[in-house]
């Protein structure tokens, strides 16, 4: 019978403690005859690594130098330092090919290979200020500071309940981030929808209705004026409407997913055709927002509704067969869980959000300021994608629940007729209309290959895949005028295959942002153009506060007691 991976690691370590206690030279274990081949090269690898230690000399001058971790020179010039160093590496490598040998498969060896890389992460040298030649040369320098502003860092982290990535106090929204001018003119219970000022002396007809995701905060779209894109989209001559989600706090603790449908996306939609006098709209939605809309969208078809004149999608998934790492913390008994404790009322912290998607990249987004806050004692840098990112919602737990089970559990949206909102089934096949469809080529949250099953999922046949290069984040907020990554377009004679790496294979790349080729894409949809008005505000409509407005200042009210439950 084969050995769980468990026990598997179970043995491995008892081989690695018999052989640290045998005497003399680091010998390998007198099991030796029981070891695997791989288990033996690296029980030779680090005996070979020991003696070399033991006689004083450093290690292999390019070891670990591709590592950010280990960048500083004190890594190789100290034998101590660098043998810690090497040991690491060796132990990672063999880890991660235990993990791979375990007899495991499908989403059990994903859990594995995770596991894994967090046991590895997180025991790096580099994140213990014992061995970390850094952490002890600033000490020594400082005379203590370094250690004494250290645990300030932590202590307010603590109160916090997360890391500080950026300096927080560096930026103001409206005055260092979502600066882009314009009017609150409508707000309900769940959302307020901004009306920016436009930048052009004739805009489009028709009016873009962006949707962002709810679980972040909407200025992610609309940082400083060189990277907004809501600033792009005015400056191509849009007429731009922004979707501001509340923040939810005990009052909202109840609301589901069909309220985010209702009051927030066709809310939405309904006001700004209003507004804009326009027949029909166009809408994005980015993420968690492009699945709302879609769902929103399929909601109105079933009500033969008006629909927008067209759609963009960005890095959203609609077809949840592969949702990538973040399936990991999604099985039947976790979900059971969620929903005996916040499904009928609560909230999901915006913490407990961070903290996930913190552990799908913990290298780039804990350890660096594990060491950087508390061991070197240093404040971070101000950056404002960091900020945004430290700047979380919460989310009413039946919303969440609801979202949990039928897409990332049973992926139900994709089947016609399995979910139904407000009394309407629900099928996505029935929107028919222009698609944009965005993806970014290293997103770890919505795979590209996932975000391409769009095509299939949606009615039509005027659809548009478009692939970005970089990630979830980065990978969509690229302005031109830094002309940076690239974008990959294009379909063959008989539409797109079904094989997203056929269509990968025959697709263009093309050089810099894919921002201006979306620009003239959406102008086919504009319905032609019109003088801009002088103010906003039309009919019932007035200008209730100037943009950004009060409900993305709201701070997650966090952890409250009663109506919040801990992880499942």
């Amino acid at each position: 019978m084969s050995k769980s991976p468990a026990e598997m690691m179970q043995d491995w370590m008892s081989m690695w403690m018999s052989a640290v206690r045998d005497a003399g030279n680091f010998q390998l274990p007198p099991a030796k005859e029981r070891m695997t081949p791989a288990q033996a090269d690296f029980f030779a690898a680090q005996a070979a690594l020991w003696q070399r230690a033991m006689a004083g000399g450093v290690q292999r001058a390019d070891a670990g130098s591709a590592d950010r971790r280990f960048a500083s020179a004190s890594w190789r010039e100290h034998p101590y330092y660098s043998y810690l160093m090497e040991s690491y590496l060796l132990t990672a490598r063999h880890v991660e090919a235990l993990a791979e040998a375990a007899p495991v498969e499908g989403q059990e060896k994903d859990r594995l290979r995770f596991a894994a890389r967090q046991w590895v992460d997180a025991l790096c040298p580099a994140n213990f200020a014992s061995t970390n030649p850094e952490v002890i040369h600033k000490a020594i320098e400082s005379r203590g500071e370094s250690i004494t502003r250290g645990v300030a860092n932590l202590v307010a982290d603590m109160a916090k309940g997360r890391i500080s990535q950026t300096d927080e106090a560096a930026f103001e929204l409206g005055r260092d981030l979502a600066t882009t001018p314009g009017q609150v003119m409508f707000e309900n219970r769940l959302m307020q929808l901004i009306q920016y000022r436009p930048l052009t002396a004739s805009i489009a007809k028709r009016p873009l209705v962006i949707v962002p995701p709810c679980i972040n905060k909407f200025y992610i779209l609309d940082l400083q004026p060189e990277n907004s894109f809501v600033r792009h989209a005015l400056q191509a001559g849009q007429a731009v409407f922004m979707v501001s989600w509340k923040n939810p706090g005990a009052a909202e603790a109840q609301l589901g997913w069909d309220d985010y449908l209702q009051d927030g996306v066709i809310a939405a939609l309904e006001a700004a055709r209003a507004i804009a006098g326009a027949d029909r709209v166009n809408a994005l939605g980015f993420c968690v927002g492009g699945t709302l809309l879609g769902a929103s969208l399929a909601l109105l078809a079933g009500r033969g509704a008006v629909l927008p004149a067209s759609v963009t999608y960005l890095a959203a998934m609609h077809d949840f067969a592969d949702t990538g790492e973040i399936s990991l913390f999604v099985d039947p008994a976790s979900v059971a869980a969620r929903e005996a404790a916040i499904g009928a009322g609560g909230l999901l912290t915006a913490n407990e959000l961070g903290g996930v998607f913190s552990a799908l990249r913990a290298n780039d987004l804990v350890w660096p300021y594990v060491v950087n806050n508390y061991l070197m004692g240093k404040q971070p840098a101000a950056f404002d994608l960091l900020h945004w990112n430290s700047d979380g919602t919460n989310l009413p737990g039946p919303m969440y629940c609801y979202y949990l089970r039928n897409m990332y559990l049973e992926n139900r949206l994709k089947d016609p007729g399995a979910l139904s909102a407000a009394g309407v089934p629900l099928d996505l096949s029935a929107v028919s209309v222009p698609t944009y469809i965005l993806a970014t080529r290293e997103d770890h949250i919505v795979p590209w290959r996932t975000a391409y099953r769009s095509l299939r999922t949606f009615g039509g046949d005027n659809k548009v895949f478009v692939l970005g290069a970089s990630g979830h984040v980065a990978g969509i907020v690229n302005p031109p005028a830094k002309g940076r990554r690239s974008y990959w377009t294009g379909a063959g004679a008989a539409g797109y295959p079904l094989d997203p790496d056929a269509w990968l294979s025959g697709a263009r790349e093309e050089k810099g942002s894919w921002w201006p080729h979306w620009s003239a894409w959406l102008d086919q949809h504009s319905g032609g153009q019109r003088k801009a008005p002088a103010r906003a505000g039309k009919g019932k409509y007035k200008v209730i506060e100037p943009a950004p407005g009060r409900y993305v200042k709201e701070k997650a009210p966090g952890n409250l007691s009663g109506i919040t439950a801990p992880a499942g």
